[in-house]
């Protein structure tokens, strides 16, 4: 078995049994306990795993949020994918939300210079990425920031969003599944989430595969009021039939 497959199979099973034993994988696998802490360092320098004594855990079972760069590191060829997947939904002109997280992110770097969009987000780093630019009108939601996310929440976005009506709208997650629709750890994150949804004509979930399934505390918004998910084709058979009868489109990047 290659090293990378032995990673993937690792990831797959700590994500599954909620962490993976060093002495015990390196039994199942018939190789040395030191290749497999090497392994494992491996996935956490990809943002997938948190190092414990004996062994690892997956980052999404941890009992806090990881930050935007760790996360940002983690699936980034995936969501890289995705972003430039998302440019088709993009308008020539009109208007667009781009919800905060690392995908939506990414899709700002790469939105065409030449269009005319009013852009509205409750992200600093997208804020700070499109503001430059000068046939972008950048429309900034108001609000207390949350660090882990750099994301403004509560009354003064929630208010804003109330009287505005928006073409398209891309939206990250922190979960996603059939059952459970779309959801994130911060009801105050999920509060402005949902308000967004609310005013998209169109929605555009942007999820890489690792998301799938994995459900949060606080939903903000049930799969059939998405329009189109786009996620990467490490989503495996059985997710992307239950996807495809939950959703509107699906796209694999």
């Amino acid at each position: 078995m290659y090293g990378a497959e032995r990673q993937q199979r690792l990831a797959q099973r700590t994500r599954r049994d909620g962490r993976i034993d060093v002495a015990a994988a390196a039994a199942e696998y018939d190789v040395a306990p030191e290749t497999i802490r090497r392994d494992l360092a491996a996935l956490e320098r990809q943002g997938l795993v948190r190092r414990v004594y004996g062994g690892a855990i997956p980052v999404e079972r941890l009992d806090f949020e990881p930050g935007v760069s760790q996360r940002d590191r983690t699936n980034a060829a995936e969501k890289e994918r995705i972003a430039r997947a998302a440019l088709e939904a993009v308008p020539e002109r009109g208007t667009v939300l781009l919800d905060a997280g690392t995908t939506t992110a990414r899709l700002a770097g790469l939105l065409p210079a030449e269009r005319e969009l009013s852009v509205v987000t409750n992200s600093l780093p997208v804020a700070t990425a499109l503001a430059p630019r000068g046939n972008y009108r950048v429309h900034m939601l108001g609000g207390r920031i949350r660090g882990t996310t750099l994301a403004a929440v509560e009354s003064w976005a929630l208010d804003v969003l109330r009287g505005l009506t928006v073409d398209v709208g891309f939206f990250g997650t922190n979960g996603f599944s059939a059952e459970r629709g779309c959801t994130t750890p911060d009801p105050a994150e999920s509060a402005v989430k949902a308000a967004m949804v609310a005013a998209c004509r169109r929605r555009v979930l942007l999820a890489d595969h690792s998301k799938y399934g994995d459900d949060q505390f606080s939903r903000f918004a049930e799969l059939d009021a998405v329009d189109v998910v786009i996620t990467d084709s490490g989503l495996d058979a059985a997710a992307q039939e239950e996807l495809g009868g939950a959703a509107g489109e699906v796209v694999l990047a």
